[in-house]
């Protein structure tokens, strides 16, 4: 019987997460409200709270599971990087499939901002496992720096780099694409690496 109960709940919660992944890259964050989760997901609105504390947790457990599918295959991929270049490919392969997908990248973007206005949600935001920087980048970038030099600060750079590319992506602008970012990023890490005393 409890176990029956576990499933059930575990399939509710299940439920609400692909409800609101959707809507979230519908509508976006803000327009999408818990009352429309429940609705998707066919549930009360209790059922909600006894899974999330709040649409801020709810989006943040989201965005988790998405990092932790992409480091999965980030670790079947990295095994066969042999230099810094063959990780960049692996990482802007992940990078550029967030690009594509408009409504998600839009969400996130909005959700970021949302989150800088409240300090405790943007220490969370922070956290490496909601980031594409600092620990997740520097494990990969790691091994192919010279000693000394702080990964955490390509990981940075090459996040940075990114969201900008994801705004300006978001706007349609079409003056850059992926091939010219992806390229820019490397090119740029390779120079700050060559001279590390100038970046540190």
């Amino acid at each position: 019987m409890a176990r029956r109960q576990q499933e059930k709940s575990r399939q509710t919660g299940d439920e609400l997460l692909a409800a609101a992944t959707e809507l979230f890259g519908t509508k976006g964050f803000a327009a999408t409200s818990v009352n429309d989760i429940t609705e998707r997901a066919g549930y009360a609105k209790g059922s909600f709270y006894r899974h999330f504390k709040s649409k801020d947790e709810l989006f943040l457990r989201i965005v988790a599971d998405k990092l932790a599918d992409y480091r999965m295959r980030r670790d079947r991929q990295i095994t066969a990087a042999r230099s810094l270049d063959d990780v960049y490919a692996i990482i802007w392969d992940f990078l550029e499939s967030i690009v594509q997908d408009k409504g998600w990248s839009a969400s996130f973007l909005e959700f970021t901002i949302h989150a800088s206005r409240n300090p405790d949600l943007c220490a969370e935001l922070n956290n490496g496992v909601y980031r594409l920087s600092n620990d997740i980048f520097a494990g990969m970038v790691r091994p192919f720096l010279p000693e000394g030099y702080p990964p955490e600060k390509l990981g940075a750079f090459n996040t940075a780099l990114f969201e900008g590319f994801l705004i300006h992506n978001l706007l349609g602008t079409g003056t850059l694409d992926t091939a010219d970012i992806r390229q820019a990023a490397l090119n740029l890490a390779k120079s700050f690496i060559a001279a590390p005393k100038e970046h540190s």
